[in-house]
């Protein structure tokens, strides 16, 4: 049988102490990318508040969750953590970031985040440790990312977690990074989207999501420039190779065409990529963001 997570008033207490461990790792520039180095993290910051800090758990969990009206997300079993593990970081690091946009480089993150999280190597302190270890790993990319998001959103962080590793079939509720993506957006990229704990519960009427949804397009199109308006206005709801965009658009000039059309848009979050993780590919086609 599983174990239950400790009670609330236990985490604020350990999320309070763990304060100034949480600045004084973040302040090492001593990083690799390595299972070895999230349980370091994991140590570094509940060594005083935790008997078993910097060692996988040895039995699995459930969690009671508000977002999912007390459901729990199925985490990883106690027995595969170490091998789950090894596996995942093996294919980050096999991934060629060259060529991504800043919005293609957040939805990855989102997604390398969420399934580091969906492991649940330790008792406790897991969303903690990989903040950590997320900001620690986009500074090795050149980002200039710091805690403050996390602690001005913690809620936030974690139910986004959460939405990116629940489904309920029986009610059509399927794992989305979409809120993660917002998350790491707003660092990344430079957009505001707003980030409210109600729109990730499973009780948010879809209509009022869509509507956040445009919202957000708004805010980020009134930033936008004419060429990306015209981008958009081109594409309309076919998905479209680089080519087909550009006949349509009346451009010859390749470079003209990324640098004023095709990447502003990317990098704004309004257009995506159909085969993310090979942006280069000959199959590469383009559409409307799916927010």
């Amino acid at each position: 049988m599983g174990h239950r997570e400790r009670g609330t008033g236990q985490h604020r207490r350990l999320g309070l102490q763990a304060i100034r461990p949480w600045h004084a790792v973040l302040g090492e520039r001593a990083f690799t990318f390595s299972p070895v180095q999230l349980q370091a993290i994991h140590r570094r910051l509940f060594d005083q508040l935790l008997p078993h800090a910097g060692k996988y758990r040895t039995y699995n969990i459930t969690k009671k969750e508000w977002v999912l009206k007390g459901d729990t997300v199925y985490y990883a079993s106690y027995d595969s953590i170490e091998d789950t593990l090894r596996y995942d970081f093996a294919q980050e690091q096999e991934f060629d970031y060259s060529g991504l946009s800043t919005i293609d480089v957040a939805r990855h993150i989102a997604r390398l985040v969420s399934g580091v999280w969906q492991i649940h190597p330790f008792g406790e302190g897991n969303t903690r440790t990989t903040a950590v270890f997320a900001i620690k790993y986009l500074r090795t990319m050149g980002y200039e990312v710091n805690n403050d998001p996390y602690r001005g959103h913690s809620w936030y962080f974690r139910n986004a977690l959460v939405r990116a590793n629940y489904e309920d079939v029986s009610r059509g509720v399927a794992p989305t990074t979409v809120y993660l993506e917002r998350f790491f957006q707003n660092q990344l990229c430079g957009t505001q989207h707003e980030l409210k704990n109600r729109y990730l519960h499973l009780d948010w009427p879809q209509r009022e999501t869509q509507q956040v949804t445009q919202q957000d397009t708004d805010q980020v199109t009134d930033q936008v420039t004419d060429q990306v308006r015209t981008l958009l206005a081109a594409l309309g709801d076919a998905e479209l190779s680089a080519k087909e965009l550009m006949n349509r658009l009346g451009l010859s000039h390749r470079p003209t065409f990324r640098q004023n059309y095709l990447n502003p848009a990317l990098a704004a979050g309004l257009i995506e990529r159909t085969i993310p993780d090979k942006p280069t590919s000959r199959l590469q086609r383009y559409r409307r963001a799916r927010r």
